[in-house]
């Protein structure tokens, strides 16, 4: 835990995270006050008007006007304060300066895919320059996820068929947590990456450097980050195959038969997951996992696949 953090909240990494966290303190201390009140109050009549007298009859009490009047008052200001500070960091969070660099997201089960303005494509690790506000614009490619990174206080629903957007301004280089908080299915707790938040000269080069084409191998090697929450490349078992060895072997499949996985079978399990399944493993593989790549995307993970020992 750094100088901006405290054991209820991580460091405050983003321009707003320190408004956020206001207003979350005012919540929390108001709330602890109001209930220290509460209990000392309901302690203090406990004991004050306790029965100790089994024919004790105590005197009507008459109501006090100003009391009800403080206690509807006072709730009613206190709602107020809350709801306009919150409104108004909810505005900011929300409207995202005309000068913010663009990144598109799309989350699939059980990964993020990171697309730039430049036609750069990241996986596992969304590059955005320190300094400068980022804007996500974001869609799912199948079910209902959530966008979370804590250090910088931001959280939104990521839907299908539908664009949602958020926006944060890094303050600090260095690496923060994404995760996924809406459940979204087997592999939702593994739905991980990171933003790497670099100055903006380091991210001009890196952009610079996406850009360039790669050799098939090793652009399969950057989509293969879709594909590591159900299929492992050392051996280790998962909701899927392990890749590892996989090339060039003979596997049986769940009707009985067997296939040689070459690469026509290496394709075809990308692009139509159902169509061979194999023995001792569920069909859950994501329909439109393929959808989201291109023809060179596609042969780069064949090939991939097929340097795996």
């Amino acid at each position: 835990m750094g100088d901006n953090g405290s054991v209820w909240l991580p460091d405050a990494m983003s321009t707003l995270a320190g408004e956020v966290d206001a207003l979350f303190w005012f919540v929390f201390w108001a709330s602890t006050i109001i209930f220290a009140m509460v209990i000392v109050a309901k302690v203090y009549f406990m004991v004050k008007f306790r029965r100790t007298d089994e024919t004790y009859v105590p005197e009507p009490v008459e109501e006090s006007k100003v009391l009800e009047a403080v206690w509807i008052v006072l709730p009613t200001i206190l709602t107020l304060i809350v709801f306009t500070w919150g409104f108004e960091v909810f505005v900011k969070l929300n409207t995202a300066p005309p000068d913010s660099y663009e990144i598109s997201v799309r989350a699939q089960q059980w990964s993020w895919e990171f697309q730039y303005q430049e036609g750069a494509v990241s996986y596992t690790e969304m590059y955005v320059p320190v300094g400068r506000p980022v804007k996500l614009v974001m869609n799912s490619s199948d079910v209902l996820h959530s966008f979370f990174v804590p250090d910088f206080r931001i959280k939104h629903d990521v839907i299908p068929n539908r664009y949602t957007s958020v926006w944060f301004e890094a303050t600090q280089a260095g690496e923060y947590d994404i995760y996924c908080t809406e459940y979204c299915g087997t592999q939702h707790s593994g739905m991980m990456a990171k933003v790497v938040a670099v100055p903006q000269d380091e991210f001009n080069k890196w952009i610079a450097e996406q850009s360039q084409d790669l050799p098939p191998a090793e652009l399969g090697l950057q989509v293969y980050a879709q594909c590591q929450a159900c299929h492992s490349v050392d051996g280790s078992a998962g909701i899927g195959p392990t890749l590892a060895g996989l090339y060039g072997t003979t596997r049986p499949l769940a009707d009985g038969s067997t296939v040689v996985a070459d690469e026509d079978y290496l394709l075809e399990s990308i692009v139509n997951p159902m169509a061979k399944i194999a023995e001792g493993y569920q069909p859950v593989m994501p329909a439109m996992f393929s959808s989201t790549l291109s023809p060179k995307q596609l042969d780069g993970l064949v090939a991939y696949i097929k340097t795996l020992e």
